[in-house]
């Protein structure tokens, strides 16, 4: 790890544990769910988390832009912006499986320097920072070799996906895996990172969804990037893949039937 993301990693993993302990709280109690503008779920637990991950990054951190999923963005002095999901995957969180995490990045002009996914109902964090590889729970994580798409685990997010053309090349990829798996969110991409799956994809991706997992799959010698191959955290789209399967992956997204 080198010296300059060190004191960044570490304060994500407190940041990211702390807020997580609050989710842990309202997990599993039946907590009152609103709809946001765009028909997303929210729920006191999501407020609760972002709240204390602001509070935090503010007293350490007082120059740094904070962007969430709950209270928008806030500019800071310098290049450095923390970008941060308090509950990836509140549908989960809300009908109690513990596939939910907290997300913290801390980025520089679009790219991630350190991210970390915890996820505190399955007591699992995933984390990297740039040059210093990909660990889960304090051990190295790495990509699977898998090499062939027959044999690979896909895994996603999304049962319906609006886009027809978008639809059907899932649908191949799909047909082509050994398996295919859903109630992914993040913890679909640390299934990647971690060599338990191959391929993740979602259709719709908000920044702060992705920020944190760019390098984490990167450093787990792995790829994170948009359906076209570019690697990116805001393109509303994301796809992952254990690095050797992304080029066959790539060819089945863009091909036309």
């Amino acid at each position: 790890m080198t010296l300059a993301l060190q004191p960044f990693l570490e304060f994500a993993l407190d940041a990211a544990w702390q807020a997580g302990r609050i989710t842990l709280g309202y997990f599993q109690t039946g907590v009152a769910v609103e709809r946001k503008a765009d028909n997303s779920p929210v729920t006191i637990a999501d407020r609760a988390a972002e709240t204390k991950l602001r509070e935090m990054i503010s007293q350490a951190w007082p120059t740094h832009g904070i962007i969430g999923e709950e209270f928008g963005q806030t500019d800071g002095s310098d290049s450095l912006t923390w970008i941060i999901d308090p509950i990836d995957g509140t549908k989960s969180f809300m009908q109690g499986v513990p596939l939910y995490g907290v997300l913290v990045a801390l980025t520089e002009n679009g790219r991630t320097l350190a991210g970390v996914a915890h996820f505190p109902a399955l007591n699992e964090t995933v984390y990297a920072a740039r040059g210093s590889g990909c660990y889960w729970n304090g051990r190295r994580a790495r990509v699977s070799g898998v090499e062939t798409l027959k044999d690979a685990i896909f895994t996603s997010s999304e049962i319906r996906i609006r886009d027809p053309q978008k639809a059907l090349a899932v649908k191949r990829l799909v047909e082509a895996a050994y398996i295919g798996r859903t109630w992914g969110d993040a913890y679909g991409y640390a299934l990647v990172a971690t060599g338990r799956a191959e391929v993740m994809l979602d259709e719709r991706m908000k920044i702060w969804d992705c920020a944190a997992l760019q390098v984490i799959m990167e450093e787990a010698g792995g790829t994170f990037t948009d359906w076209k191959g570019t690697p990116t955290i805001d393109a509303g789209e994301s796809l992952a893949t254990n690095g050797k399967l992304f080029p066959a992956v790539l060819e089945l997204l863009a091909s036309r039937p």
